[in-house]
Order: C-alpha cells, then sequence, then structure tokens
C-alpha cells in the first residue's frame, strides 16, 4: 500500500456535525492517505515527520477539499428518454408519476449490456463531479424477471442495491393492474427472485401508488428476508408515509416535500435521516422542501440526486448542493454536509461521508478556495481531483 501526503489545503470541510470531537472546518490544513483509509488531518503546520514521509505528496494550491458526495437515492437501471415530458411540465403540464410507465416499457425491452452500460455512464458522470459512493434503485422492471435483471446490474455498479419492486402499479391489458394483487407479487416470487441482489427494499408510499398498509406489508417482508428498509413518501403531497418510516425506525425516508408538524416531530424523535431531492422540485415545479424547518427542528437531513429519467434527470450533487442553499435555506456547510455525511448517515454507513482517521479515503479536491463555492459559482465544474479509496481518479491529482 502507498501513502499520500495532500498539502496546502486552504480548508478541509471534515464532514463532522456539531458537538462531535473535532472541527468541521480547517483552514491551511493537511490530509494523509495510507492505502484506502485516512491516516492523518489537521493543520498542515502541524503535519508530523512521518506524514511528511509519505510516497506521494500533492500540493493542493491553497484549494479546498471536502468529503467524496455519497448520493443516497438514485435510479440508474434504466432506458429511453423522457425529454418530451419535461418539456410539457415546463409549459404547464403537472407531474403526477404517470410516466413512470414509459421508462418501465423501455427499460423491459433494453438488454442486460445496454442497462449495464447506462447504469456505467451516469456512475462515471457522477464519479466526475465528486460522488464516490451512490445507492441505485430498480422499479423499472416491474415484473419478476426484469425487476430481478435490473437488480444485477446496479450489483455490478454499486454495492449499494435497493429493491424496488412496489414503484408503481404496472400496468395490465386495460390499464394499470390490481393494486394487492401486485404487492402479493412484490412480497413473493419477486422478493424471491430479487433478495440476493440487494441490500435495501424501497415503496412509494404516495396516492397513485401504495398507501400506507402496503407499504407496511412491502417492507415487512423485505425485513423478513434481511434487507433494510427505506421509504418515498410525502413527495406529491401530505400523506402518512413519513410517519410510517418513523414508526417503523428507518434508517430513511425520502422526498419529504409535504411535510406536517407532526411529521417533523415524528423525524426528530426518532432518529430517522429526511433524505431530501432537490433536483426533483426543479424539475417538477412542486415547492421545494424546507430543509430550515427540518434542522431547527433537530432532524437528521441527507440531499441525494435522485438522477432518473423523469423527475430528477440530474447526476449531478454540486448541483443540489446549490439549490438546497439556494431554495431549501441551507448554508452551504449544511448542504455540503447533507451530501457527505448526511448521505452516509441515510445508507447507514459509518466509513464514508466524513474526513478524519479510519475513515475511507473519498475525498473531493475543489477548484476554489472553499466549499461556498459549490453554490457561490452554480453550474461551474469546480471538482479538480477525485480519490476514492486512496487512489486518485479523477484529475491530476497523483
Amino acid at each position: 500500500m502507498s501513502s499520500t501526503l495532500v498539502t496546502n489545503v486552504g480548508e478541509l470541510l471534515t464532514g463532522r456535525l456539531p458537538g462531535e470531537d473535532g472541527p468541521a472546518v480547517i483552514t491551511d490544513a493537511a490530509i494523509v492517505l495510507d492505502g484506502d483509509r485516512v491516516a492523518w488531518v489537521g493543520p498542515a503546520a502541524a503535519a508530523t515527520g512521518a506524514a511528511r514521509a509519505a510516497d506521494t505528496h500533492v500540493d493542493a494550491g491553497g484549494r479546498a477539499v471536502v468529503p467524496g458526495f455519497v448520493d443516497s437515492h438514485s435510479h440508474l437501471v434504466f432506458a429511453g428518454d423522457r425529454a418530451a415530458e419535461f418539456t410539457a411540465r415546463m409549459a404547464g403540464e403537472a407531474y403526477a408519476a404517470g410516466g413512470i410507465r414509459t421508462t418501465v416499457a423501455a427499460t423491459r425491452a433494453a438488454t442486460d449490456e445496454l442497462l449495464l452500460a447506462g447504469a456505467r455512464r451516469l456512475v462515471a458522470e457522477m464519479l466526475r463531479q465528486g460522488t464516490t459512493t451512490v445507492e441505485v434503485k430498480s422499479g423499472y422492471g416491474l415484473t419478476v424477471r426484469d425487476e430481478a435483471r435490473s437488480l444485477a446490474v446496479a450489483a455490478q455498479v454499486t454495492d449499494e442495491v435497493t429493491y424496488l419492486g412496489a414503484h408503481v402499479v404496472p400496468d395490465g391489458p386495460d390499464g394499470p393492474g390490481d393494486p394487492d394483487a401486485y404487492v402479493d407479487l412484490v412480497v413473493g416470487p419477486m422478493l424471491d427472485a430479487c433478495a440476493p441482489h440487494a441490500r435495501w427494499i424501497d415503496a412509494f408510499c404516495e396516492t397513485g401508488a401504495f398507501d400506507v398498509d402496503q407499504a407496511r406489508t412491502v417492507l415487512a417482508a423485505g425485513a423478513a428476508r434481511g434487507l433494510r428498509g427505506r421509504l418515498h413518501a410525502n413527495q406529491l403531497g401530505p400523506g402518512p408515509g413519513v410517519r410510517l418510516a418513523c414508526e417503523l425506525g428507518l434508517v430513511a425516508v425520502d422526498h419529504c416535500t409535504y411535510l406536517d408538524d407532526a411529521d417533523v416531530a415524528a423525524l426528530a424523535d426518532s432518529g430517522t435521516v429526511a433524505t431530501l431531492l432537490p433536483g426533483v422540485e426543479f424539475s417538477t415545479r412542486h415547492p421545494y422542501p424546507d430543509a430550515r424547518r427540518l434542522l431547527d427542528a433537530g432532524v437528521r437531513v441527507a440531499l441525494a440526486s435522485d438522477c432518473n429519467p423523469g423527475s430528477s434527470f440530474t447526476s449531478s450533487m454540486p448541483f443540489c448542493v446549490a439549490l438546497a442553499v439556494r431554495e431549501l435555506g441551507m448554508t452551504p456547510t449544511e448542504a455540503v454536509t447533507a451530501a457527505t455525511r448526511g448521505g452516509a448517515d441515510a445508507l447507514g454507513r459509518d466509513d464514508v461521508g466524513v474526513l478524519e482517521p479510519g475513515r475511507r479515503a473519498d475525498l473531493v479536491l475543489l477548484d476554489a478556495p472553499g466549499h461556498a463555492h459549490l453554490a457561490y459559482r452554480p453550474g461551474v465544474p469546480l471538482v479538480a481531483g477525485v480519490w476514492r479509496a486512496g487512489r486518485p481518479l479523477v484529475g491530476a491529482v497523483g
């Protein structure tokens, strides 16, 4: 194993939260990578002789370093394009999740090779923008065969694989099928085929998708097979999904766009992470979620891209950070922390999202003096270098 010293770091965001040992931001910093782990982090002037004897030295030139982004919600296994749907929304048509079935038809018709090539292309696109950990869901197959092969594809691009057979009820010969009968399939033969490929199980608890009892059934069946639960909830309007996630003690509940006081209190009391997906609101013109309200109530918040072909076709976590600062009421530090440490918390991970000794050496060198530039300069490609597990993968960082 080799070691790397990155020094002359103008600002280093560690990912630590208020109340935890160590600072959230270190100026004039250095960081030492030993193999695939962080070995040391602190002021550059305090770097020891052993740190300075690292095999490779990188001069950051006063630029900022942040943890690798942890994108805890994406749908990368799909085929087809829904640009026409986006164009119609921008002309005033409402979004109601019905377009998912369009992607289902295209995905079923695609080969495994085409699906894998598309997923790999998007993961590479994410990496160039600083994402070093990504969760990928199924949900565009909705048959036993197509859900299982979607998950097999996802498992080739990430370890964080989620079974989302309960995305929507697929069409039958005469329109959408029977929801209860479809849930029986999701928790029966489909789960049998999909569980070996997945770590998580998810459901879309929303009007037009699955009600709270159906979502509960899906999550309980997954738990019995050793899959941890996640939930899409309160995206299109108020509903019981967020409170169900809190009642069940799920690690995270995603979207959280329409919340009442009881939802916020339940999130604060349960410790369930509220994963916010501002790319969705950008693309659907629904109201943005109120992150400020959640943070002030003590709720843990994550940011994710929800990269998918219909409601949020962005792979850019920096774009989501900029939206969070501009539209969700977050400070730059809160937003970047939610996109790194928050995503790790939403995936139940304690090895990524934070730059401290013992954590995996995933870090991003920004072509900027501070992490605030991710929001201050929206749309500008600021990622100058990326290390994942101690290996330089993007930019001239070796």
